[in-house]
């Protein structure tokens, strides 16, 4: 709503002056003790001190969560390093494989066999520390949460909804599935 002019005089002119029960005196500027000064000036110097800490505890504040932000991607940069210890021996016995003389006959190609064998049992021990776990889907219940059908086969030796085949291996990271078995699901015969 505008306000004229006009109308800020009419009401002050209908206004009622306010009525003071005591006459004004005229109040003489407060004397401070000695006492009270001292008491001012530490509660002064109090409050500079707690500003001070204030200032200080929001800088290393600010420090910390900085420090912390780069630790974090530190952490997360640097997470696949235990692993990698672990695997480099694999990788190197997988060279040696590669780099043995070839060798024919069957004793050579037996103990690169068996090498290579070795080797794949130590990659796998490894992979299993570090959480990974192989679904065997041969001969279970198909489930859809862990397996992936990629056919049906007709069969009368297997109850329905079986797994037959499996075409691909699946794999867990801990409680969390990294790839679903391709299987091959039984189905009964039409009739």
């Amino acid at each position: 709503m505008k306000r004229t002019n006009a109308h800020i005089e009419t009401h002050s002119q209908t206004a009622a002056p306010v009525a003071s029960a005591e006459p004004l005196v005229p109040v003489e500027p407060a004397t401070v003790t000695p006492e009270q000064l001292k008491e001012l000036k530490d509660r002064a110097a109090k409050a500079d001190e707690n500003w001070e800490r204030l200032l200080r505890t929001t800088a290393d504040f600010d420090n910390f969560k900085k420090r912390a932000a780069r630790e974090k991607q530190e952490a997360i940069k640097y997470a696949n390093e235990g692993l990698l210890q672990k695997l480099v021996p694999v990788l190197e016995h997988l060279d040696m494989a590669l780099a043995a003389p070839q060798t024919t006959g069957p004793e050579a190609s037996q103990s690169l066999r068996a090498g290579v064998s070795m080797t794949f049992q130590q990659f796998k021990s490894v992979l299993a520390e570090a959480g990974l776990e192989e679904l065997d889907a041969l001969g279970k219940p198909f489930d859809p949460n862990l397996h992936e059908a990629v056919s049906q086969q007709e069969t009368p030796e297997v109850p329905e909804g079986q797994v037959v085949q499996q075409l691909r291996k699946g794999y867990k990271f801990r409680d969390r599935l990294l790839r679903p078995a391709s299987v091959v699901v039984a189905k009964q015969p039409a009739a």
